[in-house]
């Protein structure tokens, strides 16, 4: 076993602290990555403050990694030392139920297994990036591009693959009509991804703060939603409207913006109920679905559609000594876009 240096939080709601983890020893089938940046996301907030069920404590959060391969276990093949490697949102999983032999481990029907605070096949509980190093399933460690800036594709392990996932299902291709709701940072990230398919792409915001840097991401239109005249102009227009803000929305308003047979996909977790009248999808036969993040190869996909199309998040580096004021600021929406932690200052 490998204790290595972390941040994580000793009770729920305290403060992330210096800590020391425990990595288990490199399996045959195992990688041990150096870690080099961590990504903050705002799952890893509600996580650690138990705002999403009991978790067991200390747990160290953190599921945007990216880092070297310093060790492979005796029968791995695909990642060799020294390769720039990422990790998401997952470790593990079954690995033979019928989600995981269709690629679709996010759906793994036994369910999967998340980067930190869960339990693992061996019974512990997973612990996540916010660390040194981390011991990895290669299985669940994809490739990063290197022509990418290492730092600001961190994000790309959960925010990225969280948006290419539905546009790529839905079949977003040149010319497709879809809007984005929220431009923070998931949302971001999707306008680029989308306007790099060719989409003809609408950011919906609630203020008018960010409409040049949705330009600058390649959105065509920006619409201020507390502009009505501006919004029913909008009504039929849509192919796909993708969600990304966790609040809840007047949905027959947002579903009236869909063309007929268009899909509206809530990437967003609102703590309340959505209420959806009927005859806001019967009449056109519209659509209302969510979405996850992707499987593995759909991930390595995302990354490698990034480094053709020169994509990454906008980030802002941290030391690890300002992770809780960044947490503050993620739920003050006090940063553009993500946050992400230099590892070495762990």
């Amino acid at each position: 076993m490998m204790d290595v240096a972390a941040y994580a939080a000793p009770s729920a709601g305290a403060p992330l602290e210096k800590s020391t983890i425990t990595r288990r020893n490199v399996g045959e089938h195992d990688v041990l990555i150096d870690i080099e940046f961590a990504g903050i996301c705002h799952s890893d907030i509600h996580t650690v403050r138990d705002e999403w069920g009991a978790q067991q404590y200390p747990l160290a959060p953190g599921h945007e990694i990216v880092g070297r391969v310093t060790e492979v276990g005796s029968d791995v093949s695909r990642h060799q030392v020294g390769d720039l490697v990422g990790v998401g949102c997952m470790v593990n999983s079954c690995q033979e139920c019928a989600a995981c032999e269709e690629g679709l481990e996010q759906y793994c029907l036994q369910g999967n297994i998340g980067t930190y605070g869960v339990v693992d096949k061996d019974g512990t509980i997973t612990q996540g990036g916010y660390s040194t190093h981390v011991v990895v399933d290669e299985k669940f460690v994809v490739r990063v591009p290197e022509s990418l800036d290492e730092a600001a594709v961190t994000p790309l392990l959960c925010a990225g693959i969280t948006l290419y996932s539905p546009l790529r299902h839905w079949g977003v291709t040149e010319g497709t009509k879809v809007a984005i709701i929220g431009m923070g940072g998931l949302g971001h990230v999707g306008v680029k991804i989308a306007s790099a398919m060719g989409a003809e792409v609408t950011v919906l915001s609630h203020s008018d703060k960010k409409r040049e840097d949705a330009a600058t991401f390649g959105a065509r239109h920006y619409v201020n939603t507390t502009d009505e005249d501006e919004m029913k102009a909008l009504a039929g227009t849509f192919d796909l409207i993708i969600n990304t803000v966790s609040v809840n929305l007047p949905m027959a308003d947002y579903l009236a913006l869909l063309r007929y047979d268009g899909t509206l996909v809530e990437l967003g977790a609102p703590s309340k109920p959505l209420e959806v009248p009927a005859f806001a999808l019967i009449p056109a036969r519209k659509s209302l679905a969510g979405s996850c993040i992707g499987g593995i190869a759909e991930t390595q996909e995302m990354l490698d559609f990034c480094a053709e199309h020169d994509i990454t998040a906008e980030i802002e580096l941290i030391d690890a000594d300002r992770i809780n004021e960044a947490y503050d600021r993620v739920v003050a929406s006090d940063v553009r876009y993500r946050f992400v932690i230099d590892a070495k200052t762990f």
